[in-house]
């Protein structure tokens, strides 16, 4: 590694060193900084080309340099002539002006070490391309080492250089006297230039006249440098010492020749018997055939016969050789008309500009880039021609690599993107923007591309926005989401609500509706579609891009709408749209269409979501509350019950209207107990049932007690007006309503006929009633327990949907026993003594026989209960007034034996009573 590195200094140091002394001291380098050696040219290859710049402008020059070493081993005299002859080749250049002649940027300097003059870019001579390196750095460049001349740039080359000679033939009356490939010269565009006028000869007689040349005899004791190539020569030039122009159109030939034959020439001389040769050479010419000559395309190895016959006469002149058919290549007729297209008025020009594409992909890039990109570019200073000129330099830049695009093409397209007229420039920015976002770069994107396409989208003109709608989204993806965000989209929706066309609008909702899929899913639902409800129009284009939007957001992956979004914004938004009058049949079906899947999709989300809610508050109710619960009788009811509110609270209504004719006989306890929460009042309240439940654990279970009813004392009585004076004290009686616990209990008591469960018991001494007929009547008790709502008035004809459900006892002939046990979670026992009955057997005394259970049984339930319910109740609710499902009721055989009554709540009306009684 080291090894490499120190030759590459030690190059460096050498190329430095050699530029340094080529230069030093010389004049020119007081304007003009030199660069790197890359070519050599002239006769003999003498003046090496460096690349060079003007200090002032900065403008690339190349430096052509001669090195008085080369000469150092002449004599003086001899230094002197190839001295003069150098200068006068360098001052006839600088002095014509031509396009076909190499232009002269600075004159001749003399320095005492070297020659030096500046002209237009150089790439190499003609003889470097076809292989000569004499002259060259050890170390060539594989610019020239590697190149390869095309057709095109052969065939165009070559009319150049006749165009050239013609010039100098026809108005310079002037020969060159050394046409060869080393005073050819192939600048920076790739264009041939001649140099080499250091053995010219001008016509000696005046214009009006026929040019005579004068011409020298050839010296074969001077200097090489002194002497015209040889071996491009004219026969006549050194065997009859005459010149004329036809001598230049030999040396025309026999150039043509070495471009086909590698920059070999078609004889070679002997210098040294320069006669001799020229002698054989003469014979060869006079028997040259076309075998001789098939290296040479077809097309024009005949007009190359003719420049090399050996009668001057024959040979066609400068002028004719620029109109043979090989020069007819359509690639040569195009450089052709750009090398002359300043002569061409704008007609021409936008004439030529549009059949340009046609052509630009039969050349070669290499001459596409050299060529005609820089004529393309110079046009852009006229405005009238940059829509011409535009898409074929944006044709070009597709075929450019990125480097080159940004070195060649950049730079020239910079003013352009700021100008707006004529508005066919930002359509053809618009169509390639593609190409520009791929090879531009980001900051150059940012300062130039997108600020034009910002300005299309503000221009005044509709033609412009409509245009600059349609082609954004097909480059959409190439812009970055910040510029797209905060730059693009605002301006957009500043189109869509400012414009007063219904175009542009229409044009602007498409637009957003193809880039919404290159935008974040949350700025679509917080900017696009609120925006939506911003447009004031109301016309059916318009209608439908909106729907278009919502339904592009709605349906796609990656966006989508939230159904919190649906319900708040969008369908209150579509439905009132989708009943407008300007919209037709489809477009209403398209509105619908669309609302009833949002529709779906709202629903669809929203039950998935309470179905899984659901479930987690199931499985969180089994954990948070399954473990509290673990007594299975108590703990049962209590789910039970919260299991069936829902079907309480959905049968409730039918219950109360149907008179409450329920089939579940078992749930009246369940159904007033409420659904288990996590609220707190809810853990309250299963706090209290829990201290209670503990509480009935720790008392004594409840047993039977036996008891003997007590007979009653047999008296007399007057049964009419005992009976008047009980009945008018049950009329005045006032009994009080307490407030009931939710838990608590009613048991039945053995020695009564019918237990209601009501708490608050009657007046002691209103209780001994006594039918007159058998003091020693009782009624065995039925187990029967009904809960009451203790706001439920049972003998009215309204009930309150407080209550749950009344059980009717289900057999008359149960066995006489205490209690019957009732889940502690819904009711509270509570124990009640038995009632002594002797008072009311007294009353009806024993005038009337006994009645046995199994008569008591067959009297139908309803029958006893319907005679305290007032007939004028409510149509419909019968003895299910209370809102329950079954009514627990005890009844007696004949109208005349009575039954006594715990009563909690006083009755509606007695009128019934007392007529029974």
């Amino acid at each position: 590694m080291e090894s490499m590195l120190n030759k590459l200094k030690s190059t460096v140091t050498k190329v430095t060193a050699d530029v340094t002394s080529a230069v030093m001291g010389n004049p020119v380098t007081r304007e003009f900084d030199v660069g790197r050696h890359i070519a050599s040219g002239g006769n003999g290859l003498a003046w090496k080309i460096f690349n060079g710049t003007k200090k002032s402008t900065k403008q690339e020059v190349a430096v052509f340099v001669f090195d008085k070493k080369l000469i150092d081993k002449y004599q003086k005299f001899e230094k002197d002539q190839i001295i003069d002859s150098l200068k006068r080749g360098v001052q006839q250049l600088t002095r014509l002006r031509h396009p076909r002649l190499l232009t002269v940027q600075h004159p001749l300097e003399e320095s005492r070490d070297c020659l030096a003059f500046c002209t237009e870019p150089v790439f190499a001579s003609l003889a470097n391309v076809l292989g000569n390196w004499e002259n060259l750095p050890s170390s060539i460049s594989p610019d020239i080492k590697d190149y390869k001349l095309y057709d095109v740039e052969t065939k165009y080359g070559l009319l150049q250089v006749s165009e050239g000679l013609s010039f100098l033939h026809s108005s310079v009356k002037m020969v060159h006297g050394n046409v060869t490939p080393e005073n050819i010269i192939l600048n920076k565009s790739g264009a041939w230039k001649i140099m080499g006028f250091d053995f010219c000869v001008s016509s000696s007689n005046p214009s009006e006249q026929e040019p005579k040349f004068p011409c020298k005899e050839w010296d074969p004791n001077l200097p090489s440098l002194c002497l015209p190539n040889p071996e491009y020569l004219a026969p006549e030039y050194i065997l009859s010492v005459s010149c004329e122009t036809a001598s230049d159109m030999y040396s025309l030939g026999t150039v043509i020749y070495a471009v086909f034959n590698k920059g070999k020439p078609i004889f070679e001389v002997n210098k040294q018997d320069i006669y001799k040769s020229f002698s054989r050479q003469l014979d060869q010419l006079s028997r040259l055939g076309s075998s001789s000559l098939t290296s040479i395309p077809d097309e024009v190895r005949e007009h190359v016969k003719l420049l090399l016959n050996v009668t001057p006469t024959v040979r066609p002149d400068a002028d004719q050789m620029t109109k043979i058919p090989f020069f007819d290549d359509v690639g040569a007729v195009t450089l052709q008309y750009f090398d002359t297209l300043f002569q061409r008025d704008n007609l021409q020009k936008s004439q030529f500009f549009k059949g340009l594409p046609k052509v630009l992909p039969k050349l070669p890039k290499r001459v596409i880039v050299q060529r005609i990109l820089p004529c393309l570019t110079s046009e852009f200073v006229n405005p009238d021609m940059v829509p011409f000129v535009l898409p074929n330099v944006l044709l070009i830049a597709e075929e450019c690599t990125k480097e080159e695009y940004v070195k060649l093409i950049l730079p020239e397209l910079g003013p352009v993107f700021k100008q707006q007229e004529p508005i066919q420039i930002l359509l053809i920015f618009l169509q390639k923007m593609d190409l520009l976002l791929t090879k531009t770069p980001p900051d150059e994107i940012k300062n130039s591309v997108l600020p034009m396409v910002y300005r299309a989208l503000e221009a005044p003109s509709i033609q412009i926005q409509e245009l600059c709608l349609n082609i954004i989204p097909t480059f959409a993806n190439l812009i970055d989401y910040p510029s797209m965000k905060n730059a693009l989209i605002p301006r957009i929706k500043n189109a869509c609500l400012q414009t007063s066309s219904l175009a542009v609008r229409v044009n602007s909702l498409v637009c957003l509706g193809k880039i919404l899929e290159y935008l974040d899913k949350w700025f679509v639902l917080d900017d696009i579609l609120p925006f939506l409800q911003q447009i004031p129009s109301k016309e059916p284009a318009v209608l439908m891009g909106i729907l278009g939007i919502y339904k592009c957001t709605f349906t796609h992956k990656k966006l989508g709408i939230t159904k919190e979004q649906l319900a708040g914004k969008v369908l209150p938004h579509l439905i009132p749209l989708s009943i407008e009058n300007n919209l037709n049949l489809n477009q209403f079906s398209s509105f619908i269409a669309v609302i009833k899947e949002m529709l779906s999709r709202l629903e669809s989300e929203h039950r998935t979501k309470l179905e899984q809610l659901h479930v987690m508050q199931e499985q969180q109710r089994s954990l948070d509350i399954g473990n509290q619960m673990n007594t299975p009788e108590e703990i049962n009811v209590t789910h039970a019950g919260s299991q069936q509110i829902d079907k309480v609270f959905n049968n409730i209504g039918a219950d109360l209207l149907t008179g409450g004719e329920s089939e579940n006989k078992e749930d009246g306890l369940q159904n007033k107990q409420k659904r288990a929460s996590l609220t707190l009042e809810e853990k309250q309240k299963l706090a209290k049932e829990q201290e209670q439940t503990q509480k009935l654990r720790s008392q004594q279970p409840l047993k039977p007690q036996a008891h003997t009813p007590t007979a009653p004392v047999k008296q007399t009585k007057d049964l009419t007006d005992t009976l008047m004076d009980n009945m008018a004290s049950l009329s005045s009686l006032s009994v009080s309503t307490p407030k009931l616990s939710a838990s608590s209990t009613f048991t039945s008591v053995p020695s009564t006929g019918l237990n209601m469960m009501f708490s608050t018991p009657i007046d002691n001494t209103k209780r001994n009633l006594t039918n007159g007929l058998n003091a020693n009547i009782g009624f065995q008790t039925s187990g029967l327990n009904m809960p009451v709502n203790p706001n439920q008035n049972f003998f009215s004809g309204t009930s309150t949907a407080g209550v749950s459900t009344m059980a009717l006892g289900a057999a008359p002939t149960l066995s006489n026993y205490s209690s019957v046990n009732v889940p502690p979670a819904r009711v509270k026992q509570a124990q009640q003594r038995p009632t002594d009955m002797s008072a009311l057997n007294n009353l009806f005394g024993p005038q009337k026989p006994k009645v046995s259970m199994n008569q008591l049984s067959q009297q139908k339930p309803n029958q006893w209960l319907n005679q305290f319910v007032p007939p004028q109740g409510p149509p419909g609710l019968g003895s299910a007034a209370m809102g329950t499902q079954e009514s627990r009721v005890l009844t007696c055989t004949e109208s005349r034996r009575s039954t006594r009554l715990r009563l909690s709540r006083p009755l509606p009306s007695y009128s019934s009573l007392n007529s029974n009684f």
